[in-house]
């Protein structure tokens, strides 16, 4: 069901500081900030050769991610994204298969604009997952 690793998403207290340590000392391309107010978050994508890292900074104290950052005040490892090719086929196969969805189980569109969904990390040993239709 799922495909390719698509990202792996880390949270960052200081957007510019994380974006320096990829960009400066591991000599890895960086995108510019990407402000996503629909999800709280502003965005900055990682390009490796074979995935991507997405650094997530919040918008503000109701971001999802800002309770994240409260707990983890250096940052850390938020979630992984796989890709599916049909993400209500794969919604419905994960649903009967006991995994819950988080929110109301419908996709949303993500950084990529493309739909996605989120899975309990307690159905995935401790891991939030994300799916992205690719």
């Amino acid at each position: 069901m799922i495909g390719k690793l698509n990202h792996v998403a880390i949270v960052v207290p200081d957007l510019a500081a994380g974006s320096a340590i990829y960009r400066d000392t591991l000599g890895a391309k960086v995108s510019e900030p990407v402000a996503m107010p629909e999800h709280g978050v502003t965005t900055v994508f990682v390009e490796l050769p074979n995935t991507k890292i997405e650094l997530l900074h919040p918008m503000g104290e109701d971001s999802p991610i800002a309770k994240f950052l409260r707990r983890n005040p250096d940052g850390g490892m938020h979630h992984i994204c796989y890709e599916v090719t049909d993400i209500i086929a794969a919604r419905d196969l994960l649903v009967a298969a006991g995994a819950r969805v988080l929110g109301d189980a419908e996709p949303k569109i993500g950084a990529h604009n493309k739909p996605v969904l989120f899975l309990h990390p307690k159905d995935f040993c401790g891991t939030l997952i994300e799916l992205e239709e690719a």
